[in-house]
């Protein structure tokens, strides 16, 4: 596996590899499966997500992909009627049964004996910890033959910002409203969607981040390979939602790797099989700084107690995926 280590520059560095080393959104004949035209706001991390994901799934499938989606900031900002920037077979569904639509795609193939075409479904946060939840774990104890992938922006940012099982503790959404004696969404709440869907054993579960383009398609080129339920849980910051600039969108996803808030790790029934260690380890008030949804925690005086507990969740990150061997 290729790995590059910058030193001060972002670039990828494709041109010194040969074409088929580099990566697929390097490669000029990518499948574009999500086109241009599309309306998502500047910056979006979402919209990076679901094009290098698509792109990869398409190429380790041969262009044989059904996408099923939710509703929610993906759908609507790719698909405002009667336009589409999707250049592949799309369904939306409701914000909640993407997973069992999918499940009956899947399964609709099975019976027209079409075993090369391969599905996948996919929503934001909302559409997968809270309102699709069921048929999620649904889909996993059935070990249904789809890909879910989770595109997580930690809110409802479509609705208007608000607050999602998905949401970290401290956060200011429209919901947990930066007032009070303890500002913010609250510690001790939410779901570990990909800790619940390694709990199902099924076979294959990973993390990814916008940040780290090959480590996301090499993951997605190998749950294209096997059979059975499979999730990937994207990490896809919001500038509008959570208050950054536009252009950091890619530095607060390394950053949150870097921190230790996101860990990047892959399970095979069950287990943890591989982790991505962190080359430096960096404060986490390095990545809430960037982000005005945590600006009242940096107030005169800064509310360092809370600070620490956030700085004791990715400790503990680290610790348990061995980030830092």
């Amino acid at each position: 596996m290729i790995k590059f280590y910058q030193t001060g520059t972002f670039t990828v560095g494709n041109r010194l590899l040969k074409e088929d080393q580099r990566s697929v959104q390097a490669d000029m004949h990518r499948t574009n499966s999500l086109n241009s035209g599309h309306r998502a706001c500047q910056g979006c991390g979402e919209a990076l997500g679901a094009r290098y994901a698509i792109d990869a799934a398409m190429e380790a499938t041969g262009n044989q992909l059904i996408a099923v989606n939710a509703t929610g900031c993906l759908e609507v900002f790719s698909t405002p009627y009667p336009e589409t920037s999707w250049q592949i077979p799309w369904i939306h569904s409701l914000f909640g049964n993407a997973a069992a639509v999918a499940s009956g795609v899947a399964a609709a193939q099975r019976v027209l004996g079409r075993t090369g075409v391969r599905v996948i479904a996919q929503g934001g946060d909302g559409g997968t910890t809270d309102i699709g939840f069921g048929c999620l774990s649904g889909m996993f104890e059935r070990n249904d033959d789809v890909l879910y992938i989770c595109y997580d922006n930690e809110a409802y940012m479509n609705t208007g910002v608000q607050r999602s099982s998905a949401t970290p503790p401290a956060a200011r959404t429209a919901t947990t409203p930066a007032v009070g004696a303890s500002p913010g969404n609250v510690f001790g709440t939410g779901k570990n969607v990909p800790r619940i869907a390694m709990a199902h054993r099924i076979p294959y579960v990973a993390t990814a981040s916008v940040s780290n383009l090959r480590d996301l398609e090499r993951k997605v080129k190998y749950a294209m390979g096997i059979h059975g339920a499979r999730y990937i849980h994207i990490f896809v910051p919001c500038p509008l939602g959570w208050g950054s600039a536009p252009d950091d969108t890619i530095k607060i996803a390394r950053l949150a790797v870097e921190t230790g808030l996101f860990p990047l790790f892959e399970a095979q029934d069950g287990e943890v099989t591989a982790s991505t260690p962190i080359r430096h380890k960096v404060p986490v008030t390095e990545y809430l700084k960037l982000q005005k949804r945590y600006a009242h925690l940096f107030g005169n005086p800064p509310d360092l107690g809370r600070i620490a507990l956030i700085q004791m969740m990715a400790d503990r990150n680290i610790a348990d995926f061995s980030l830092l061997h």
